[in-house]
């Protein structure tokens, strides 16, 4: 029997939740926020492992319950902002804005890869707003300590431990922001993506973590490498749905295509298939073949101009890679604010926005020409009778 978490109950030791980056570029007010929770708990047995993470194993002890990331899935509506698909074209030139004291200057963006995959408005976040992502956070620390994630329904994990990287992910870059490269970045002296953010059953973990010692270690489907947001514009994007169990093969599925498609992963150079340095990083885990792997990886989502180019290369090499953040400030504080399009907006994001709508038009254009823009993907049902887990991603 599924069993649906109670609803999420406000919480009396913090303040309110206010100003996410709303789709007008206003802020918008959230209630109290609230706290995740699943009833029957079960009791966690302590576990002494040589490897602390091997607790993590997903067993076949099955437990059907949900976990309920309404409030997440209502935060990343109003702040991410989607990019679309890839037209795999240069974005139009930035335009120079005249500056306070009568230069003319160029703020935001330079990367050719701009106009793909999402963005963030940190900008426009408050102190309230960015305590409440550590606030939600603690929350799904709570979860995994009440119950035991590894006897919840594959999917069930997965979703979970992809809301939690990307939660971890816009906290700790939120609460140090500007700043143009998340490489770059320390936490108490260690690089983000070894900060030890999260604790869940006694052991620390960092988004690394998260993803090579519990989701690349237990799942085989190279598909969950969309699923994680590094906070980069190069990498997979950040998507405007929490991950639940119903939606993670389509969600996982359609960033798979957006990413193979775009200009941040493929192309083409001679008879040199160049791919995103992403898959050189995971290829122990899914491309132990790289070439032959990857080709084939490839080819599975590949649709227009890069499936037409795969066939005249003969030899693939990561080298493709953008270390810019996936913000629409470009990790600057704009000293120029624009006073009509909303309190914090500066030019760098005006100008993205503006570039972005220029993008759109184009899109219509294809598509008023007939041009197929994506394909339509369906999630796996299943019926009375059948194995709840068949649908489950492997």
């Amino acid at each position: 029997m599924t069993i649906t978490p109670a609803r999420l109950k406000p919480s009396h030791a913090k303040a309110a939740l206010t100003a996410l980056f709303s789709l007008t570029l206003a802020f918008a007010a959230l209630p109290d926020p609230a706290r995740a929770q699943l009833s029957g708990a079960q009791t966690l047995a302590d576990e002494a492992e040589t490897d602390p993470f091997a607790i993590f194993t997903p067993t076949t002890d099955r437990v059907d319950r949900t976990i309920d990331y309404e409030i997440w899935d209502f935060a990343l509506k109003n702040l991410v902002v989607s990019m679309g698909p890839s037209l795999r074209q240069k974005p139009v030139s930035k335009v120079s804005t005249q500056g306070e004291r009568g230069s003319r200057v160029r703020s935001g963006h330079s990367s050719r890869f701009r106009n793909e995959g999402s963005m963030l408005a940190f900008s426009l976040l408050d102190q309230n707003a960015i305590d409440s992502f550590a606030e939600y956070r603690e929350d799904l620390e709570r979860v995994a300590n009440q119950i035991d994630i590894t006897r919840l329904p594959r999917n069930e994990q997965l979703a979970f431990w992809f809301n939690l990287h990307n939660v971890m992910m816009v906290e700790q870059i939120a609460l140090n922001w500007p700043f143009r490269q998340p490489r770059t970045l320390l936490i108490d002296g260690v690089p983000l993506d070894e900060a030890k953010v999260a604790t869940i059953r006694g052991v620390a973990m960092s988004p690394r973590d998260i993803r090579e010692r519990i989701v690349y270690t237990h799942w085989r489907d190279p598909r969950v490498i969309y699923g994680f947001w590094r906070g980069e514009i190069g990498g997979p994007a950040l998507l405007r749905d929490a991950f639940t169990a119903e939606n993670i093969d389509r969600l996982l599925t359609q960033e798979a295509e957006y990413y193979v498609n775009s200009m941040r992963a493929t192309e083409k150079r001679g008879d040199t298939l160049h791919v995103a340095t992403l898959y050189e990083e995971v290829s122990a885990f899914f491309f132990p073949s790289f070439e032959q792997d990857i080709r084939a990886h490839i080819e599975d989502y590949a649709t227009g101009k890069v499936l037409g180019f795969l066939g005249r290369t003969t030899r693939v090499e990561a080298s493709i890679r953008e270390w810019d953040i996936a913000d629409m400030s470009g990790g600057r504080r704009d000293s120029i604010a624009l006073t009509n399009a909303g309190a914090g907006l500066g030019t760098g994001a005006a100008e993205l926005l503006r570039q972005r709508a220029i993008k759109i038009q184009r899109l219509r254009r294809r598509m008023k020409k007939g041009e197929r823009t994506g394909r339509v993907y369906f999630t796996p049902l299943v019926l009375p009778g059948d194995d709840p887990a068949a649908a489950d991603i492997q």
